[in-house]
């Protein structure tokens, strides 16, 4: 087997380490998105005495600085030589706030939890735009399938901090050490990405920063337009608000909902969590093979149906006093959903478009998911607290943001475009 001749490394085997470390950072990231955004959070919210809507506001507010400042730190990204020096940055700030959740008291930790989403969901333009990195485009479905369902592998790890510090504890201080362990082990998986990602050269615009800022100023201006150009790409990240609009907000009330709705005890959601988190590991998987065999439009239009078959079933249950028993199936059937929407949702933004704008567009493709996520939870607030309508009615109206955005993106064409391939075609030249 040939080998490096300076450290003896089989090409093989490093040719791996790329990808395998990209994949890794998916699950470091998702105990955080996970453990802490889904289900512990919540739970401490609710024992302290807050309510969705304190919860759904403040994460609201952290979505809209994402917003508002997402273009700017991917056009940056784009003039920068590398992305991982970002992903390094916000990640450590994300941890290092995640590691003091519960110390103080409520307002406290919610101004910390909603600075840690912004970096957490900031870091998320640098990590997404990776993929392109560490892929080509015939495997590029199934490394983002294996990250996704290696991500949801960070899942159970914070399932089994949450179950193994708190135990049959009914204290809210036990929770504190619950958000350090996770900070720790978000930090520990972390580091793999950090140092053995490589990415590919790229054509860099400016070096300074102050060049680099500048120059940013200028090409934010142009970025709608090369949205435009890209066939396919504005009616995607329409959609992508609608869909995104049901996904995110389901991920953060989804403890609350099962607890507080459907009358599971924390140790029976646990559980009903962990076949969800299997189901999502092999879905993921399963999902970025589809992808690589029917294109990923196709496969984001079952997982939208499938979305739809979720939500109706979890507005049935309390709706018509079903068994709570029924959310054995619809934890796994979610589960399945959530895994296919990111192993086809990254995939199709990539195959859409032109790798040496992908940090830039990738900003807008941020702003399309953390617009829905400024909408979602305000809704859900809305509905729940303001307006007294229940829970089941906010479900519903999850089930119509997924029914408006498969509407929307039936018309999207993935045909492969002329800049895909190892020999791509530049951007600029489709553009003349």
């Amino acid at each position: 087997m040939p080998t490096n001749p300076v450290r003896g490394i089989p090409y093989s085997i490093k040719s791996l380490l790329s990808p395998a470390s990209w994949v890794l950072y998916d699950l470091a990231n998702t105990i955080f998105s996970f453990a802490v955004l889904s289900f512990y959070f919540p739970l401490w919210l609710k024992a302290v005495g807050g309510s969705d809507q304190i919860f759904t506001n403040a994460l609201a507010v952290s979505y809209l600085l994402v917003f508002i400042t997402a273009p700017v730190l991917g056009a940056i990204s784009d003039q920068a030589p590398r992305r991982i020096p970002f992903l390094v940055i916000t990640t450590l700030i994300c941890i290092g706030l995640t590691f003091f959740l519960g110390s103080g008291g409520l307002l406290l930790s919610l101004v910390l939890v909603a600075i840690a989403n912004y970096f957490y969901q900031v870091g998320l333009i640098f990590y997404d735009a990776l993929l392109a990195d560490v892929s080509t485009e015939k495997n590029r479905g199934l490394i983002g399938g294996i990250g996704v369902g290696l991500g949801y592998c960070g899942s159970l790890v914070g399932l089994l901090i949450g179950s193994l510090v708190l135990g049959d504890s009914t204290s809210t201080d036990r929770y504190s050490l619950v958000f350090k362990g996770i900070a720790l082990s978000f930090l520990l998986f972390s580091l793999p990405c950090f140092f053995l990602v490589r990415e590919k050269e790229r054509h860099v615009f400016v070096v300074s920063p102050a060049a680099a800022a500048a120059e940013v100023l200028r090409n934010l201006r142009n970025t709608w337009g090369i949205m435009r150009r890209c066939e396919g790409l504005g009616r995607f990240l329409l959609g992508r608000v609608f869909y995104t609009d049901a996904a995110n907000t389901l991920i953060l009330v989804m403890a609350i909902y099962m607890t507080e709705e459907i009358g599971l005890s924390r140790t029976d959601a646990e559980k009903i969590a962990f076949v969800s988190i299997i189901a999502a590991i092999f879905g993921g998987i399963v999902w970025g093979v589809v992808v690589d065999r029917v294109g990923p439009k196709r496969t984001l239009d079952m997982v939208l149906i499938l979305w739809m078959i979720v939500l109706a079933s979890g507005i049935a249950v309390p709706a018509l006093h079903l068994s709570s028993q029924f959310f054995w199936v619809i934890g796994c059937l979610a589960g399945i959903a959530l895994g296919g929407t990111w192993s086809s949702d990254r995939p199709l933004m990539i195959r859409l478009s032109p790798r040496d704008y992908l940090g830039q567009l990738y900003g807008l493709y941020s702003m399309a998911g953390r617009f829905s996520a400024i909408v979602g939870p305000l809704l859900w607030g809305l509905i729940v607290d303001t307006l007294g309508l229940g829970r089941p009615l906010a479900v519903a109206s999850l089930l119509i943001m997924v029914l408006i955005s498969y509407l929307i993106l039936r018309k999207v064409d993935d045909g492969i475009r002329a800049w895909m391939g190892e020999k791509y075609v530049p951007v600029t030249a489709n553009m003349q």
